[in-house]
């Protein structure tokens, strides 16, 4: 059973909700922070990092003696990654997204893949729970190899696996998300946490993926984002209350089913409930 956490926007709890779930869990699980760019879920599990590998991407480099300026290359670049000044082929790397399109249409063979480093990944253990996450090199912009590398780092794990997502939409999300069994939508009843959770529903929907609506903060705002889920048929899993305790508690890292027993039993009957809709734990490979 794959879940992921994920929420069209930042600052709804997502990754409070995911290491509460790993925290509650009875059973061992997998985590995976896929939030590359600003990784901290190991602020509240607190993993005993033991891995540590980099992270390469491919992109072009240009045979300056192989080269004829035809310009072939640069017309075949869907993200201009590549600049013809005079009879210079210039490579952007921070813009190629290592499709290879280009050494496609070389007709000279000028273009040959090299590797760039794009960031890192690192793994360990905390208690119970089998952990990774990634991290966005300094001035890099594509987060998705780093996400593909963190997703791949336990590829034969049977039972549960927890997914931290990016915030967001974007192509992150989509990596993140892809290839799990459930989508948990953290939102907060608010016109914001409404309009971005659209988004992520229609991502979800996109991709086939069953999903369901955690509501934080539930107290708090107005009613538009239960009246959306009831108009949309999608399940309301869990409502959490605004909890002053929990900000100053996610302050310290420290999680709130930590100091909460009966959340921690809410957060492990929600992992028994998405897997009865799921109908049981099918042992899905990663």
């Amino acid at each position: 059973m794959i879940i992921a956490v994920a929420s069209g926007k930042g600052g709804t709890g997502k990754t409070t909700i995911a290491t509460a779930l790993a925290l509650a869990a009875e059973r061992p699980v997998l985590f995976l922070d896929c939030d590359v760019e600003e990784p901290n879920a190991f602020l509240y599990l607190k993993p005993e990092l033991t891995v540590r590998r980099p992270v390469y991407r491919p992109v072009p480099e240009v045979d300056e003696e192989a080269c004829t300026s035809c310009g072939r290359c640069v017309d075949a670049c869907a993200y201009h990654a590549l600049l013809a000044l005079g009879k210079t082929v210039v490579v952007l790397k921070h813009m190629c997204h290592g499709c290879g399109a280009c050494a496609i249409a070389c007709p000279t063979g000028a273009l040959r893949e090299t590797s760039h480093e794009t960031g890192y990944v690192e793994a360990g253990r905390a208690g119970a729970i089998t952990f990774a996450h990634g991290e966005l090199g300094i001035g890099e912009a594509m987060a998705p190899p780093v996400i593909r590398a963190v997703k791949e780092m336990y590829p034969d794990w049977e039972g549960t696996c927890i997914i931290d997502a990016p915030p967001g939409t974007a192509c992150p999300v989509l990596e993140a998300v892809r290839g799990s069994d459930f989508c948990l939508l953290v939102s907060e009843p608010t016109p914001f946490g409404l309009h971005d959770l659209r988004r992520m529903v229609e991502v979800a929907r996109a991709l086939n993926l069953a999903c369901g609506v955690i509501i934080n903060r539930c107290d708090l705002g107005d009613d538009r984002v239960e009246r959306y889920c009831r108009e949309e048929g999608l399940p309301v899993l869990l409502r959490i209350p605004y909890l002053p305790e929990v900000a100053r508690w996610g302050a310290e890292a420290i999680s709130f089913v930590a100091r909460l027993e009966s959340w921690k039993t809410q957060m492990a009957a929600l992992l028994s409930r998405v897997e009865e809709m799921l109908g049981g734990d099918r042992g899905h490979q990663r």
